[in-house]
């Protein structure tokens, strides 16, 4: 809240945009904590008041309170659990067909339905970017564009190959068969950013400038070198007489360095996630949709549904609760 209050925070667009929405997290987590604090008091003089009367009734409401509470605390420890940097970011979510042709770019496709249903459901924006039509049916990729806080957080564990067995629609002898798809998940990595400089990292030395010598030799030391110490970087300017001149066109080249050296490495990290995406090979199976059973299996958990209809509709947060919990 302090560096809030500070006046030079507000001319750093992109740096008060974040602190801004940090406090807004904070606010809502603190609301939410305060809300559950208040209820849980009026709970409980509820609880002696339907004890003392031996009011079933109130006991009943009581239960059902107390389930709302505990999914709200269940949502303020998922919320702790998103301790990755780039967890609030927006996503990508990409889904490729496995080979097997009409099967597989079927079971694409009800995996792109069951995402879009996720996102409606949970208040996530999804837009469709990019679609490959099946030769027959479904799909053969497709591209999903998730927004909102803690996008990637939530779907970040979704990566990985998802497995189908079903007696296939399109087998007229009705047998089984086993269907893969691919899902890769990335975040959304913004190139509109601001380099803040911490000026304890600059190390600033001041020297005489080199010149042609003569009257107009230069006599005070109006050189300026500046090296940022955390990644090394040095710029150095003499081009006036005016060391205050030198150090704010050396601040500018610093400034601009400095850019260009987080802008690659956030287009590393894009890459270092694409690569990833090649790795995602079909024994990568993180969990199983065995339909003519009613049974979905997360492989890494063990988190199982009996109801796949309601999975397949978009109720997997059981299984991305579970792998968050467990530091997938």
């Amino acid at each position: 809240m302090e560096t809030l209050n500070d006046p030079d925070v507000w001319d750093n667009r992109e740096l008060s945009l974040s602190l801004n929405q940090e406090r807004a997290r904070l606010e809502k987590t603190l609301s939410t904590i305060e809300g559950l604090e208040s209820n849980l008091e009026d709970a409980s003089v509820l609880l002696e008041l339907a004890t003392s009367e031996d009011d079933q009734t109130i006991l009943n409401d009581l239960a059902n309170e107390l389930k709302a509470f505990d999914s709200e605390i269940s949502q303020l420890e998922i919320q702790r659990m998103f301790r990755h940097e780039m967890d609030p970011a927006h996503s990508f979510l990409d889904i490729q067909a496995g080979s097997g042709g009409t099967e597989a770019q079927d079971w694409a496709n009800m995996l792109l339905r069951m995402y879009l249903k996720w996102c409606e459901s949970n208040n996530f924006s999804a837009e469709l970017i990019e679609i490959s039509p099946g030769e027959v049916a479904g799909i053969k990729s497709a591209t999903i564009h998730v927004t909102g806080e803690f996008a990637y957080g939530w779907l970040r564990t979704e990566t990985g190959v998802h497995r189908l067995v079903r007696k296939s629609p399109f087998d007229s002898g009705n047998r089984r068969h086993t269907s893969f798809a691919a899902v890769f998940v990335s975040p959304e990595i913004e190139d509109d950013f601001d380099i803040e400089i911490d000026p304890s990292d600059l190390r600033i030395d001041v020297y005489r400038a080199s010149g042609a010598g003569g009257q107009h030799v230069n006599t005070t030391e109006s050189a300026v070198r500046i090296t940022h110490l955390p990644t090394g970087t040095v710029v150095q300017c003499q081009n006036d007489r005016s060391q205050h001149k030198n150090k704010a066109t050396a601040m500018k080249q610093i400034r601009a360095r400095l850019f260009e050296l987080e802008k690659q490495k956030r287009l590393d990290q894009a890459q270092a996630l694409e690569e990833t995406k090649a790795d995602i090979g079909w024994g990568s199976q993180i969990r199983s949709y065995v339909l003519d059973q009613s049974r979905v299996k997360d492989l890494r958990t063990q988190i199982e549904s009996s109801n796949p209809e309601a999975i397949l509709n978009g109720d997997i947060n059981k299984f991305l609760e579970a792998s968050l919990k467990e530091g997938l």
